[in-house]
């Protein structure tokens, strides 16, 4: 099964790889803000919130297309199951493959 994306939209591989990016750059900005205050630099305090709150997003937004790749993916491989387990089946199947067990070894 082939995944077409329609004009102007991107591969949820990269919008993940974009999403990761901007997830450590917006750690790399609040890390940097950390040692400012550390240094004695007050002025760097007035990022920390925004800094945050970006980081908060981008945690978000990273999380999300997750989500979206591994739904894509899972739609790509097919529905490998219902969910449920369906007992009955599973007696039969198991029941089948004993009695094949039983007619090779009669033989």
């Amino acid at each position: 099964m082939t995944l077409n994306f329609s004009l102007g939209e991107r591969p949820p591989s990269d919008l993940l790889a974009d999403a990761e990016q901007y997830y450590e750059s917006t750690v790399s900005d609040l890390l940097k803000a950390i040692n400012a205050l550390k240094a004695g630099e007050f002025e760097a305090s007035k990022a920390v919130p925004q800094t945050v709150r970006d980081l908060r997003l981008a945690l978000d937004l990273v999380h999300s297309e997750r989500g979206r790749l591994e739904k894509l993916r899972k739609q790509v491989a097919g529905a490998v199951g219902t969910g449920t387990l369906d007992l009955h089946t599973a007696r039969d199947e198991i029941g089948r493959r004993l009695a094949c067990l039983r007619d090779a070894s009669a033989g």
